[in-house]
């Protein structure tokens, strides 16, 4: 079971490239993201099904690996990829909306303003995990904003 769960923190092996990781997990979630909804366009339940379901497995697993790695190890790159789908949720499936999403995701996941440091100091899988999804609902936020004055 911890091969698992290795395999899920890690996006599939993402996470063991080491530094960029946690950037190509999420450029790697973009493409995902974009390739899915051309050939099968999600209404909007299934895209916040899937957000969650990553979510959650996201916390299950972090939460498993931190004994054998150590708190928020940077192989652990789920939390990029759940948090780039928060980001995603309910915008435009085109490139410049993706790219949008992507830049504002990783300045705040970087940054870290508006509280997302704090929810670092949670425990186990939640604090690897609810800084990236508080990230992705600001970037999203700032995309839902952006289609209201049509900037796009």
């Amino acid at each position: 079971m911890i091969t698992f769960h290795k395999t899920v923190a890690t996006s599939l092996g993402i996470g063991y490239m080491g530094k960029g990781g946690g950037t190509v997990a999420a450029i790697f979630a973009c493409i995902c993201w974009y390739a899915v909804n051309r050939l099968y366009p999600m209404e909007p339940w299934m895209q916040l099904v899937i957000a969650l379901a990553v979510t959650i497995l996201g916390i299950w697993s972090a939460d498993k690996v931190e004994p054998l790695w150590g708190k928020d190890d940077k192989k652990v790159v789920i939390d990029e990829v759940a948090g780039m789908i928060i980001s995603l949720l309910l915008v435009p499936v085109t490139w410049q909306y993706i790219i949008a999403a992507l830049v504002l995701f990783r300045f705040f996941d970087i940054v870290k303003p508006l509280y997302i440091r704090k929810t670092e100091s949670l425990k186990g899988g939640w604090g690897v995990m609810m800084d990236d999804v508080l990230s992705g609902v600001y970037a999203n936020i700032i995309l839902q904003m952006l289609l209201l004055i049509k900037l796009f």
